[in-house]
C-alpha cells in the first residue's frame, strides 16, 4: 500500500528535526582573549569587535580574595590571554555571561585549570556536561588531589561556593 511507508518516513523526519533542534542549541564564539577576570571567567573579542564575557563550563575556581584565587587567575591568563580561542556554548548564566567550553589550540582551558589544581570540577552542574567531559574533569580533579597540586596542597581547601556563602553571611563578598 502506498500509505504504509508514510509513518516510518514521518518518524525519520521527526527524529531528524529533533536532532537538528538539539544541534541548533549549540553555538560558537571565536576570538582573542582580551581580559581574564579570575580563574574561570574571561572576555573574548570576536572578529566583529564585540566582547563576550565567558564563564568556563564545568569548573569553579577560587575567588580572587580566596586562597589560590590569584594563582587560578594567573593560570588561566598564562593559558589564554592574548590568544585566539573557540568557545562552544549553549547557555548563559544569571549574570548574562556565556557558559561554555573554551578551547585554546585544542586544549580545554577548564580541564587544564582542574588538572593544575586551580579549580574544582563543578559537580553541581556536571549534568550539563557531556559524559566524556564529566569523566575527564572528575579524573583530572582526582589526579590533582592525589598529587596535591595547586589548591589541593592546602590542608583544608575551601570550595568557592562555600567561601562565597561564608562571605555573604559576614557581609564581605
Amino acid at each position: 500500500m502506498i500509505g504504509r511507508p508514510a509513518a516510518p518516513i514521518r518518524s525519520a523526519f521527526l527524529i531528524l528535526a529533533i536532532l537538528a533542534a538539539g544541534a541548533a542549541l549549540a553555538d560558537e564564539v571565536a576570538g582573542r582573549v582580551v581580559a581574564v577576570a579570575d580563574g574561570d571567567t574571561l572576555t573574548v573579542l570576536d572578529a566583529g569587535h564585540q566582547q563576550h564575557r565567558i564563564r568556563l563550563a564545568g569548573i569553579d575556581a577560587p575567588e580572587k580574595r580566596q586562597a589560590f584565587g590569584h594563582a587560578a587567575k594567573d593560570g588561566l591568563s598564562s593559558l589564554s590571554y592574548g590568544r585566539t580561542v573557540t568557545v562552544r556554548w549553549d547557555k548563559r548564566d544569571r549574570y548574562g555571561r556565556i557558559v561554555g567550553v573554551v578551547l585554546v589550540d585544542g586544549t580545554d582551558a577548564g580541564l587544564a585549570q582542574v588538572r593544575a589544581g586551580l579549580a574544582w570540577h563543578y559537580v553541581q552542574y556536571a549534568r550539563e556536561q557531556s559524559l566524556q567531559d564529566r569523566q575527564a574533569y572528575a579524573k583530572a580533579e582526582a589526579d590533582a588531589r592525589a598529587q596535591r597540586r595547586g589548591l589541593w596542597s592546602d590542608s583544608v581547601p575551601v570550595p568557592p561556593w562555600d567561601w562565597r556563602a561564608a562571605s555573604r553571611a559576614v557581609g564581605t563578598h
